[in-house]
């Protein structure tokens, strides 16, 4: 099992598996870990509802789960992942559609 901080979570990027995007970041406990395995589809844990998500369950755009990697610290899990739709609530592909620009201000990526 990866190495918990003192929350009991670990941090989580979920990847496409056929483009290498990145297009989340989330956090997971044990039983989200468990609920990942289990089912196939990516659980995480919410920091502000305090509460276990499957990713999608409300959307349809769940997260298919193809492989979960922990990096060299066991402090992070890379989830490989085939999204049936958008990552991000606000329809975009990745949660990363935006940039810090040389004026401080966010702009798009025009990835999406």
């Amino acid at each position: 099992m990866p190495r918990f901080d003192a929350n009991g979570l670990v941090t989580a990027v979920a990847i496409d598996r056929s483009s290498g995007r990145l297009l989340m970041l989330a956090h997971m406990n044990a039983e989200a870990i468990a609920r990942t395995r289990a089912t196939g589809f990516a659980h995480f844990w919410s920091r502000s509802r305090g509460a276990l998500w499957m990713k999608g369950e409300t959307s349809g755009h769940v997260l298919r789960v193809a492989e979960i990697r922990v990096d060299c610290d066991q402090d992070a899990l890379e989830l490989r992942v085939d999204a049936a739709g958008p990552a991000c609530h606000t329809m975009a592909t990745s949660c990363f559609y935006r940039r810090i620009a040389a004026d401080g201000t966010l702009e798009p990526t025009g990835d999406d």
